[in-house]
């Protein structure tokens, strides 16, 4: 599991091409939901966190065209040193999405690639939750809470529950995940202004 990326160039790759800080942000929660997913499955912490922390490092940039989102970032990891392996795997959580004609007809295979997507979807699900909440603060989010959100299809639609609902695939039940991905945001709320 090379990455060919230390954490140290992971922060400077994120500066140099993610300016929205909404965008930065979800990238810094991302990172935090892999880094404690890492902790339970028993793999590296550094390297999961890096993965999330890189995820959508093409945004910025692909926003007008969603058909390259994933796509571009294999050129900016490349020129950066990472291995195939971290290019596939921040690729997959694009995999089976019919705005990316490139990756339409892939699949995640691997219990990273499913807990990539899972952690990087369950972020807006969790800070909408938050902003739902009368101080708007993460610390006011209850498990209870978050998994009626789940659970009720309208609360920020846009956060696709299958994708969530993948992290099943990496042997973790969603209750357990909604928990640690909710406890991993509140460890770092003050990072998060929430």
């Amino acid at each position: 599991m090379e990455l060919g990326i230390t954490k140290e160039q992971a922060e400077k790759l994120l500066d140099e091409y993610v300016k929205d800080s909404i965008t930065k942000l979800h990238m810094i929660e991302s990172e935090a939901i892999m880094q404690a997913l890492a902790e339970r499955l028993g793999e590296d912490v550094e390297q999961w966190g890096i993965i999330g922390l890189l995820h959508d490092i093409d945004w910025d940039l692909t926003k007008g065209n969603s058909s390259e989102h994933c796509v571009k970032a294999e050129e900016i990891l490349r020129q950066a040193g990472a291995t195939d392996f971290l290019i596939e795997t921040i690729q997959s959580h694009g995999y089976s999405m019919e705005e990316i004609p490139a990756f339409k007809d892939k699949q995640r295979t691997t219990i990273i690639q499913y807990c990539l997507v899972s952690a990087e979807t369950l972020t807006g699900l969790i800070v909408a939750s938050a902003l739902m909440q009368p101080d708007k603060k993460l610390a006011s989010v209850s498990f209870e809470s978050l998994k009626k959100k789940y659970k009720n299809k309208k609360f920020a639609a846009r956060c696709n529950r299958d994708l969530i609902a993948e992290c099943e695939k990496a042997g973790i039940s969603l209750d357990e995940f909604l928990a640690l991905g909710l406890k991993s945001l509140q460890a770092i709320s003050d990072k998060l202004g929430l």
